[in-house]
């Protein structure tokens, strides 16, 4: 679905891509206006419509994760698909894909080949490792980027083993570069006259899109020599900055990381004499004293409920949060005052809960988008626009082609 005012109006994206980092990419052009299609094989089988959350038979991932897309099925392997598929790129801006690289080659389907029939066309190849290097046809998850980018290593209880969140985090955020890299592709195309604008391809390695996010820490390996280990939720570059138990049971995370917020903290608790303590007078003191910091913080939230510690840490305008499940993000007044949660209307299960578009842009008129699509759901509106008639469909049909 094309939002008509928003930044990405007028671009038309194809995505091609499987299961959630690329298609992902796609979907957010999308919420910034651009119009997505998904192309699925005929039998569908994109295994996100497998994982959970599925709801009787329904699955939500996949309809949450490809919103306001149209769908079509195509399976371009076969040589009238592969025709087809030429026929069907020249009216597009970008081709988001994600299969092993040299794939695409594989099916007669080469960067060369797209150009000659849509040489300002946009190639978005989003793979674990990259189109180049000796892990390039390594198949990649989320959980794969993660630990081999050095992410994992800091995650997880000092001692223990390292750990993955319950979510596939390395995916969205290689999603997100993705998105990023259409972007900036589109803006230096559309940056020329017409007639002069080419299209690239872009080699994305989910992998260095994780290590991206890890900015200091190659250095700080090289000028300490120490890799940074785990330590539970306790940072070891500013402090305090932890999770914390109240008497009542309630997690909150709390952040003191300048000294004017440090000394914010000491006067909720009641101490104001640590600002000057020369343990704690700065965060470098902090860092060395920091377990000992942590067991006095501790320890004074163990002495409280959830609502007295939240009215002291807010009459001193400290930074924290009750650490939120979904349910909590749910009902949160701020949440629901910005409408941070939309709901897409499914014909099946009715309403169905997502997060809006970010950013936004105010003044402009979002339109809430379809669920993802059923597979070939659009077939006929999408190739009717290349003027195939409805027995030409039909055949390719009973060919399997669509």
């Amino acid at each position: 679905m094309s939002q008509g005012n928003y930044p990405l109006r007028g671009v038309r994206i194809l995505d091609m891509a499987t299961v959630l980092a690329a298609p992902f990419a796609a979907t957010l052009c999308g919420d910034m206006g651009a119009e997505v299609v998904k192309l699925e094989l005929p039998v569908g089988g994109d295994p996100l419509r497998t994982l959970a959350p599925v709801h009787d038979g329904n699955a939500l991932f996949w309809k949450t994760a490809n919103r306001g897309k149209k769908g079509i099925s195509l399976d371009v392997r076969k040589p009238e698909g592969r025709d087809l598929f030429l026929s069907l790129i020249k009216d597009f801006d970008v081709l988001v894909e994600n299969f092993r690289t040299g794939t695409l080659d594989q099916w007669g389907l080469g960067l060369d080949v797209l150009h000659t029939h849509n040489p300002r066309l946009i190639v978005l190849r989003l793979t674990g490792f990259g189109q180049t290097g000796p892990y390039a046809r390594r198949p990649g998850f989320a959980r794969i980027f993660e630990a081999m980018s050095g992410f994992a290593h800091l995650t997880g209880e000092a001692g223990g083993p390292p750990q993955h969140m319950n979510y596939p985090l390395g995916d969205v955020i290689a999603g997100l570069f993705g998105a990023f890299s259409i972007t900036t592709a589109l803006a230096e195309r559309n940056g020329l006259a017409r007639e002069a604008q080419r299209g690239v391809e872009i080699d994305l390695a989910a992998t260095e899109a994780m290590m991206r996010l890890l900015d200091p820490l190659a250095a700080e390996f090289k000028f300490s020599g120490e890799a940074r280990e785990r330590t539970g939720s306790r940072a070891t570059y500013t402090a305090p900055s932890n999770v914390y138990r109240s008497r009542d049971g309630i997690w909150i995370t709390l952040v003191g990381t300048s000294d004017p917020i440090f000394a914010r903290v000491c006067s909720a608790m009641g101490r104001p004499e640590l600002t000057t303590d020369p343990r704690f007078n700065s965060n470098a003191q902090r860092m060395q004293n920091l377990k000992e910091l942590d067991a006095m913080i501790e320890s004074w939230f163990l002495e409280r409920d959830f609502d007295d510690l939240a009215r002291q840490l807010e009459e001193q305008a400290v930074p924290f949060s009750r650490v939120y499940s979904a349910a909590d993000v749910a009902d949160d007044p701020h949440v629901l005052a910005r409408k941070a949660l939309m709901e897409l209307v499914d014909p099946v299960l009715g309403a169905i809960p997502v997060p809006a578009p970010v950013p936004r842009f105010p003044g402009r008129h979002f339109e809430v988008p379809q669920v993802g699509p059923d597979t070939g759901q659009h077939n006929n509106e999408v190739y009717g626009r290349l003027g195939i008639s409805d027995e030409r469909l039909r055949a390719l049909r009973e060919l399997r082609v669509i």
